[in-house]
């Protein structure tokens, strides 16, 4: 699990691909403190695990599905990437509940400066965007973001001038794809409101909005 709070930013080193995989390297430093093989490290919200490491990098296998569903199918030798190692037991939780499992991807279609911050205007598909909810989370590249306002193909996020300077975001242009992990507890909830298969049989779960409503919620 992580938090969506980049640690720093590394940089593709090498990508060697496969006819439907591939193993990428990676240059870091800050998030190769205390790491191992096995380890978990988020590669632009990406969770990858570190399968070989050196002084100054750290090589993980990509997925077939990873990279049908990320940006990483992109990247390219000195391509930027945020990076992230999963939560510590004791550590602070200074953004949401993120999985490091993307979604999908968006694209930005507007920047607009506002004062100190930048505007970012994301375009995604409706079956990402019917999760996002005006003040709600949503992680792009691994970032932990507040929505600011949702259309029907697009939403908006502010962000301040740190967020800027330590993450790829700063970097970003129009057109640019991203990776989209939305806030799991909207996924949760929409599969608790529905049906379940049971024994191979369909069951109506017992959560609806009649029962929410006859005990307060």
């Amino acid at each position: 699990m992580f938090t969506g709070i980049v640690e720093e930013v590394g940089a593709v080193k090498n990508i060697s691909r496969g006819r439907h995989s591939a193993v990428i390297t990676i240059s870091a430093e800050k998030v190769l403190e205390g790491t191992a093989a096995g380890d978990s490290i988020a590669v632009n919200g990406i969770c990858l695990t570190v399968t070989a490491l050196g002084p100054g990098w750290f090589s993980a296998d990509v997925m077939h599905e990873t990279l049908n569903r990320s940006s990483l199918s992109g990247a390219s030798q000195g391509t930027p990437v945020n990076l992230e190692r999963a939560m510590a037991a004791g550590g602070r939780f200074g953004g949401h509940i993120v999985s490091g499992h993307v979604d999908g991807t968006g694209r930005i279609t507007g920047i607009r400066r506002d004062d100190n911050a930048v505007w970012f205007t994301v375009s995604a598909d409706s079956s990402i965007l019917k999760y996002v909810v005006e003040k709600g989370s949503i992680t792009i590249d691994g970032i932990s973001l507040t929505v600011a306002a949702v259309r029907e193909d697009s939403f908006d996020v502010s962000v301040i001038p740190h967020t800027l300077s330590c993450t790829v975001l700063g970097q970003r242009r129009l057109g640019d794809s991203v990776n989209l992990e939305n806030d799991i507890i909207g996924k949760y909830v929409e599969k608790l409101m529905g049906f379940s298969q049971v024994s191979g049989r369909d069951k109506k779960s017992g959560i609806t909005e009649e029962m929410l409503a006859k005990y307060g919620f």
